[in-house]
């Protein structure tokens, strides 16, 4: 995960995005403490205040501190729509160069900030938090280790914590996502598959002091749901009869090799074949794989007639190109 042609421009703006859901105990004194650090770094910032549907007073204070500091926004859902839409809402209206994600629990530390900046200057396009030493109970610590090492593995993407919502983003980079569900998981895993350089920072993890965590027992089994998701849309998006046929191709010949058998028992007049449960499963698996392998050229040719030519690659830099090289619109 080294940094090539790294370029640093410290004078770049910075959106910071926070997400939150009934957090009103934490909300002035987390943004307070972000802007006395951001002051620090003197580079242009803001902030994006988005309510998930909070059922406390916290839209209130948001707007309250939106109209006090000219450098906060504040986006409010009619209900709560998930964290996903949340960051998606706040990528869309950001402007900064860079963008930083963080929780609204203030278990992420704002102090933490100028070192995602100086990775992000060094030239990667996404800084990862890993929240080493976690203040979380073993309730939540367990399971995150076992989601991480089946991301990491799926996705050939060594980070030690791939779901630590402290994260850094160039722009380019949060222009290629299109959050939804529980994908905001996964932007490291969507991003490494687009190309785009990605490294990790051990932060400092507060214990929380209000509030209860949003995730039950339920995350972690959406999590393996989303990790097949994520394969098919930011691996085989170009390329989806592959995915199909990596489940399709082994059913169906499963079923060819069971109907193949049972027909050189019928050769060898080891007759009846018909009333075999061997019968029934070796053509149910015919059918399925074929299914399935029909199911992936149909996402193939509709894949074909709609894919962009702005998602087919990343372009990292072009050199040496006149205005007369370019191509007639």
């Amino acid at each position: 995960m080294a940094a090539e042609n790294a370029t640093n421009r410290p004078g770049r703006s910075v959106s910071i995005v926070l997400p939150f859901l009934n957090e009103a105990e934490t909300l002035e004194p987390l943004v307070t403490e972000i802007r006395n650090v951001m002051a620090k770094t003197e580079r242009r910032f803001d902030i994006f205040l988005v309510n998930d549907g909070s059922t406390d007073a916290g839209a209130k204070i948001a707007a309250d501190l939106a109209r006090r500091w000219p450098e906060l926004r504040m986006i409010s859902f009619t209900r709560n729509f998930g964290k996903a839409s949340a960051l998606s809402a706040g990528f869309t209206h950001s402007r900064g160069d860079i963008v930083i994600t963080m929780d609204a629990d203030f278990q992420d530390d704002p102090s933490e900030i100028p070192r995602f900046l100086e990775q992000i200057d060094a030239g990667f396009d996404v800084v990862s938090g890993w929240k080493q030493k976690r203040n979380d109970p073993i309730s939540k610590t367990l399971p995150s280790k076992v989601f991480n090492f089946m991301t990491s593995w799926n996705f050939g993407i060594k980070l030690h914590d791939i779901n630590c919502g402290f994260k850094a983003y160039t722009r380019r980079a949060v222009k290629s996502l299109n959050l939804y569900g529980e994908l905001h998981r996964f932007t490291p895993a969507i991003l490494n598959e687009r190309g785009y350089r990605i490294t990790e920072i051990a932060v400092k993890h507060n214990p929380r002091k209000f509030g209860q965590s949003k995730y039950g027992g339920s995350r972690f089994i959406k999590g393996i749901l989303d990790i097949v998701t994520v394969k098919l849309v930011a691996h085989y998006h170009v390329r989806p009869l592959h995915f199909f046929a990596l489940i399709g191709i082994p059913i169906l010949l499963f079923g060819l090799l069971a109907l193949s058998y049972l027909s050189v028992l019928w050769l060898l007049h080891y007759r009846p074949i018909g009333d075999r449960p061997l019968m029934l499963i070796g053509l149910l698996s015919v059918i399925v794989g074929v299914q399935i392998l029909g199911t992936g050229l149909l996402a193939e040719l509709i894949q074909s007639r709609s894919m962009s030519e702005d998602k087919k690659y990343v372009i990292d830099e072009i050199a040496g190109l006149d205005d007369d090289d370019m191509p007639t619109p």
